[in-house]
């Protein structure tokens, strides 16, 4: 589970709802799209509060960013008891209407482990919107063994107890170093802010994502033949996805590739500063390519 350093936007953001045409999605937006805009997705169990620490320097540089609860993820609301809604495609659609409510396309799209399947699937259906995609600790099908079995624990339990006893079984099994948390900036107790976060996830939404972390086919050829500018940026460990295995698929991708110095899974809450960096270097980048000749 990722640890935001704080649930409280940083001065300059601001937290609001995004109305789209599917809804409106909870989001945290700072910043003036002076070079463009960007869109975050959070992963598994996350929120848009795991951004929450880019929303500064990103602004800084001239990028406007949107970070995003999806549906039935900690203040978006959503079905709780039927997972019809989650199946990634319906994700997917609603990273459309996101994107189309936020405007000044095209955007840069970024998603963070499970929130960058539902980005990439986003792109297959329409890459028309998007500038640029970052996968962000996000792999090419499946998540490992070790992740399918505790997303498999994790299934098991929701089938026969509440969120809240779910949570409460979470903590037990943590070791202690990972429970014994100091406060967050914004003073609250690091477990309290989290078990809030867990409490505001849909069951539903967590057993149909799951599934599809389990199942994910391996899409990267699709990917790569829309020529759309791809970053895979990581952890230097990850034990989600194998870096070898996210160094692999950026291969495939053509991608721009970067590894961040003493992160995990997710770099954006482990190094933000650096995590900032290496997305502004690789969008400027791109806004820095000449426009194709016009005979």
């Amino acid at each position: 589970m990722s640890r935001p350093a704080t649930f409280a936007p940083p001065p300059g953001a601001r937290a609001h709802r995004l109305r789209t045409s599917r809804g409106e999605f909870a989001v945290i937006e700072a910043g003036r799209a002076e070079k463009g805009t960007a869109l975050l997705l959070p992963g598994f169990t996350g929120s848009k509060e795991d951004f929450i620490a880019l929303h500064r320097p990103l602004a800084d540089a001239g990028y406007r960013t949107v970070a995003v609860d999806g549906r039935g993820q900690y203040e978006t609301p959503g079905p709780t008891d039927d997972e019809a809604p989650y199946a990634q495609e319906e994700l997917a659609r609603d990273v459309l209407a996101q994107v189309a409510s936020v405007g000044e396309p095209p955007v840069h799209l970024v998603g963070h482990s499970l929130g960058g399947q539902i980005a990439r699937a986003a792109v297959l259906l329409d890459p028309a919107p998007f500038a640029s995609l970052t996968l962000m600790s996000s792999g090419p099908a499946q998540i490992s063994v070790s992740q399918q079995q505790r997303v498999k624990l994790l299934r098991d339990a929701l089938a026969v107890m509440n969120m809240t006893q779910v949570w409460d079984a979470i903590q037990a099994m943590e070791p202690p170093e990972d429970t014994d948390t100091p406060a967050l900036d914004n003073g609250l107790d690091d477990r309290a802010a989290l078990r809030h976060r867990w409490l505001g996830n849909s069951p539903a939404q967590l057993l149909a994502t799951g599934r599809q972390l389990c199942t994910e086919p391996d899409r990267v050829a699709e990917l790569a033949a829309l020529r759309l500018p791809v970053h895979v940026l990581s952890g230097e460990r990850d034990d989600t996805w194998p870096v070898a295995l996210l160094d692999g698929m950026a291969v495939r991708l053509g991608a721009h590739r970067t590894v961040v110095p003493g992160a995990e899974h997710s770099p954006n809450a482990d190094q933000p500063e650096a995590t900032a960096r290496a997305l502004i270097a690789f969008w400027d980048t791109l806004s820095a390519r000449p426009e194709p000749h016009q005979p």
